[in-house]
């Protein structure tokens, strides 16, 4: 019982960090574009759909910016959660938010892309090495994706 409460108290830290600068990433407002870095395409092309690539438009795989915000600020905040979910034992449901969260590392846009991606592998390596939350891992990973929505999503 004890190790259960090692194990869950920097979960739970984790978990409050992420949920508490997360949080105050709103959607930007309507007609806003995500920053300069993001890659822009031609006036008039379509809206991007779930099967083209990060590099499709300013929004990534996503319609709009609101949508891009929403998307990625859920799913970082999901990856924290993502060894409380393990321990609970809820296999099919554990799947699906490693599924979810490997679309959206493919969806962001081009500017977050590989810091996304890395969000994701290291919060995927937590389900079998806790210490990455202990040691910092976890939050160094956060910080780039954080600060993408700070600067893009108001």
């Amino acid at each position: 019982m004890e190790t259960v409460k090692h194990l869950a108290r920097p979960l739970y830290a984790t978990a409050l960090l992420a949920v508490a600068a997360l949080t105050a990433c709103s959607a930007p407002a309507s007609g806003s574009a995500p920053s300069a870095s993001a890659p822009t395409t031609a006036a008039g092309s379509a809206a991007p759909t779930a099967s083209d690539s990060a590099a499709s438009g300013p929004y990534g795989g996503y319609a709009s910016a609101a949508e891009a915000c929403d998307a990625i600020s859920t799913q970082a905040t999901g990856a924290s959660l993502l060894p409380l979910s393990a321990a609970q034992g809820k296999t099919a449901e554990l799947e699906q938010k490693k599924a979810e969260l490997a679309e959206t590392a493919e969806r962001v846009p081009e500017a977050l892309k590989a810091d996304f991606t890395q969000l994701k592998d290291v919060a995927l390596a937590g389900l079998t090495d806790q210490s990455v939350y202990s040691n910092g891992q976890f939050e160094a990973a956060m910080a780039p994706v954080t600060s993408w929505l700070s600067a893009n999503c108001h």
